[in-house]
């Protein structure tokens, strides 16, 4: 049965319009209910990993296996992980320290792991060109050379990363800085600053998690009715303090989520992708595409549980594919949090996070062009399913070359039929304009991904450093990874 506050929050919102990106939703009213008996799990913290010293280097052994994972009592489901039979450690890493990854693959078939949003050498980067075959380790070695973040790591076998990602295999990355360490924000590793990893899976009735695609999940990606955070089903997090920061990550294979409170109150978003806003945002529904990130502080009363919902999105003229079609998960509760009868009390926000550098248009040498393309039917034989600039990935080919130091601007257009979230490698990017207005402020800063809407064009800004190599490629590509596996990504080089 739903809850009076619910209830009643649904009700104050059905006619709300709320601006998301810069485009006004609406909001209405949905049936969202718990899991027949609530939340009835405790929420699993992934473990933290931070390395130990080999003179001097900070080393990270991480083995890809096969395993089973109990979502539900009783039954035991096939799943991989990484040190583990579901996702992986939370890594934590440091700016300026040198790192290694050992990579072992123990899965009986070829995978990779990719370090998502970190900035390295493109042979360090655990793209498709860098194959673990079976029995084998591979290792990677670099710098971290960025501020504070909260980032990923999954695999990204050409044509198997949504199959692999599905399984299981993926965790969080925390980077952190003397700019994070000076700032008075939670920071008790699952205690008050607590990794959340959302996705959607559909379970058989044996409680199995198959991956087969049909026509609608190549076309719009894989998506479930039955979400698990942290491979948590139903679960449920007991806090201590007046404050908890959550740093969310969307790891689904192609849903959007809509994360609003069950209470109706809002919360406050201090980062982005490749880290802090240069000032908190307080918002009451925070939008996030496949792959995007978001830290967020939810301000707690002791002994008034709330839950953290992904709720249903309607526009004021959904017409479907052919009418700004969307991948948004149906409404359901993620995570109810627990607060204690007694918290103990947590400081102040800042006024201010960081200072960005913001890149300036003019000191852009040049602006390249993509389009993002879908034809209808795919799956029918009939030409490219998904396509960038009418090409579809080639591992032979390289589609850019950028030169070391250039400024550049990338002018995205979405003339497809359903939105696609854009990711790059190597740079964290800046967002210009939505079809020329200015993008919204929990959007005003580094960013990995971004959600191009249908009919869309998005201008984003980055500067290339540090890492040439004419020979190693770096991806760009559609995050619903559905689409990344039938080609809907390219390659670049930074000469």
């Amino acid at each position: 049965m739903t809850s009076p506050t619910r209830r009643n929050f649904l009700k104050s919102t059905a006619a709300s319009a709320v601006v998301l990106g810069g485009v006004a939703v609406y909001w209405p009213r949905s049936a969202i209910s718990s899991p027949m008996g609530g939340m009835t799990n405790v929420l699993k913290i992934p473990a933290l990993e931070t390395g130990h010293d080999e003179g001097g280097v900070q080393v990270y052994d991480l083995t890809m296996q096969n395993g089973v994972t109990e979502f539900f009592e009783g039954y035991q489901t096939p799943t991989s992980g990484i040190n583990g039979s579901y996702l992986g450690p939370t890594l934590k890493v440091r700016n300026g320290a040198a790192v290694r990854f050992n990579v072992t693959n123990n899965l009986g078939e070829p995978s990779t792991l990719h370090w998502h949003g970190l900035h390295l050498p493109a042979r360090m980067d655990g793209g498709p060109h860098q194959v673990v075959r079976p029995g084998k380790t591979w290792a990677s070695e670099f710098t971290v050379k960025q501020k504070a973040a909260s980032l990923w790591y999954h695999p990204h076998l050409e044509g198997k990363t949504g199959e692999h990602v599905w399984r299981g295999m993926a965790g969080m990355v925390i980077v952190e800085d003397t700019e994070s360490d000076a700032l008075p924000l939670p920071n008790n590793y699952g205690i008050n600053d607590v990794p959340l990893v959302l996705q959607d899976r559909t379970f058989t009735p044996d409680k199995r998690m198959d991956y087969e695609l049909s026509m609608r999940s190549r076309m719009m990606g894989m998506v479930g009715n039955i979400p698990v955070v942290n491979g948590t089903y139903a679960p449920f997090f007991e806090a201590t303090t007046t404050k908890v920061r959550l740093r969310i990550l969307n790891g689904s294979n192609a849903s959007t989520y809509n994360l609003a409170l069950d209470s109706g109150a809002n919360f406050v978003q201090v980062a982005t992708d490749g880290g802090f806003l240069e000032a908190p945002v307080e918002v009451n529904l925070l939008q996030l595409a496949p792959a995007e990130r978001a830290e967020i502080i939810v301000d707690l009363v002791a002994g008034e549980n709330v839950t953290l919902l992904n709720v249903a999105i309607g526009t004021s003229s959904s017409g479907g594919m052919g009418g700004g079609g969307s991948n948004n998960a149906p409404a359901f509760p993620f995570l109810e949090i627990r607060p204690a009868t007694s918290l103990t009390q947590s400081a102040a926000l800042p006024a201010r996070l960081t200072e960005m550098e913001w890149l300036n248009p003019e000191d852009a040498v040049k602006t390249r062009v993509f389009n993002l393309e879908m034809q209808m039917g795919m799956g029918s034989g009939g030409g490219n399913p998904v396509s960038i600039n009418g090409k579809v990935m080639d591992m032979a080919r390289i589609d850019e070359v950028v030169n070391l130091g250039d400024t550049e601007i990338w002018e995205l257009r979405n003339v497809s039929m359903m939105p696609h979230p854009f990711h790059m490698h190597d740079v964290q990017f800046q967002i210009l304009d939505r079809n020329g207005r200015a993008p919204a402020a929990t959007e005003h800063g580094r960013k990995d991904v971004v959600m191009v809407n249908t009919g869309e064009t998005v201008r984003i800004i980055m500067r290339f450093e540090d890492y040439a190599d004419a020979n190693a490629p770096f991806m760009y590509h559609c995050h619903i990874l559905e689409h990344e596996d039938a080609g809907m990504m390219g390659q670049f080089v930074v000469v």
